[in-house]
This record gives structure tokens, sequence and C-alpha cells, in this order.
């Protein structure tokens, strides 16, 4: 439940970091760097340990690993207390302490890795695809890049599209999930239709194995006509864009 957790550092880097920082303070060093695949790693399981390093904010967790430690029949560990060092260049939306939250969020807009080339891809219009859940912004974001001049793709526009009377999937849908899904002026109800595949994987699969090439097919339309039309960015917006 970490803010921005996508934009979390690898853990191979992590540990790289970590090592060149304890060998910069104390080379004669022993250590041994673990990663937590739990909220308490070792320090409820590993005898030797005596000592746990907490601030003020991460004490009651070290009282929480004391606790487990008695269960499974350890000594307590001392919890030597530390003061965190406060960001002198922290924002008004940003914590006080110098926080890994803090430094995700001014990741935020940065190009982590320069984009793949690839002979098969046209270098231009150059497509964005832009995905997240309801109300994660991504509308909000679409019309920022629209105004920066971007050709901008709907998919949830497109999926319509494809369901309309002598859309591309129109015969398709109908013909798999029966005439009662069809309103009198002949258009789906999209209710109805999706009571059907609401909670049925195999339904659902089933409605998805038609639309979705069909709405792919009208993105690389859509695609074709920003190049056209001489845009260099193309933004496509897709809810289920990975899927």
């Amino acid at each position: 439940d970490k803010v921005l957790a996508e934009l979390i550092e690898p853990y191979e880097v992590r540990a790289a970091k970590l090592r060149e920082f304890l060998e910069d303070v104390k080379p004669s060093l022993r250590y041994d760097i673990v990663p937590l695949a739990d909220p308490y790693g070792p320090s409820v399981t590993d005898p030797d340990l005596q000592c746990l390093v907490v601030s003020e904010e991460t004490r009651r967790g070290g009282e929480a690993v004391n606790k487990k430690r008695l269960e499974n029949g350890l000594p307590e560990l001392a919890l030597y207390e530390i003061l965190l060092m406060k960001d002198p260049d922290h924002s008004q939306n940003e914590e006080e302490k110098i926080s890994s939250s803090s430094l995700r969020q001014r990741l935020l807009g940065t190009l982590l890795r320069p984009p793949r080339q690839d002979p098969t891809l046209p270098s231009r219009p150059y497509v964005i695809g832009l995905t997240g859940g309801t109300g994660s912004g991504k509308t909000s974001i679409a019309k920022l890049l629209g105004q920066l001049g971007a050709f901008l793709i709907d998919a949830d526009k497109l999926g319509h599209a494809a369901y309309v009377p002598g859309g591309p999937a129109y015969e398709q849908v109908v013909a798999a999930f029966g005439a009662e899904i069809v309103n009198e002026d002949g258009t789906i109800n999209r209710k109805v239709l999706g009571a059907k595949v609401f909670g049925n994987q195999e339904r659902l699969k089933s409605l998805t194995d038609i639309v979705w090439p069909e709405m792919a097919r009208m993105v690389k339309e859509q695609i074709r006509e920003a190049d056209a039309q001489g845009k260099a960015v193309c933004v496509l917006d897709a809810a289920v864009l990975l899927e």
C-alpha cells in the first residue's frame, strides 16, 4: 500500500545502494542484507539478533516484533530509537522527514529508461498508452496531453462504437448472446448484456474475444488517421490496456 509503488526501485538496486553506503561508512563492517517478504522479516525468528533500530513512527512496529519473538520463545530485542533527518527541500505537500514516498513523487514525469528502439515500429506517430482504474486521473491527463497537441484515442468510445448496429462487433455479439440483448430500436442493451457476463469468467472471455480484436483494429485505424494529420504523438486512453 505504498504511495506510487510502481516507482519503488528493484530490490537489486536498493541492495547495491545499501552495500555502497555501508562500505563508505565502515569498510570493515560485517553485515547481511536480507530481502523482507513480510512486515517482520527474520527479526521474529533469528535467535542471534540483539537490537532493533527504530524511529519514533516505527517504534510500535518494534514492539510488535518483540511480542512475536516472545510468542516464538525468543528474547526481546533492545529497541534503539533514532531521530529521522528533516528534508530541507520538502514541499508543502510532502513529509517533513527525508522520505522515499516524497522521492517517488518527485520521480513523476521522469523518463525511467529510454524508449526501446524497435525497427518494426514506425517512428511517427509516437504512441503512448495511458491506463489505470476508475478515478485514477486518466481523463485529466489525456486532456492535458491533448492540449499539448497529442492526438487522443478513447478506447471506451471505440468500445461503444463496436457495439452499435452496423459496428464491427455487433453481429457477432448478438449471435453469441442472443436476441434478448437487443432493444426495439436494434441497439444492444448493455445492461442486459452486462448481466449475462457479470461474474461469469467464461462468458466474459467470450465477449472480450469478440470485441477486443475489433477495438485493436479500430485503434490502429485511429493511429493511421493521426499520422495522416501529421500528429507526432498519439495517446491511447484505455482502462484495460495491458489486459
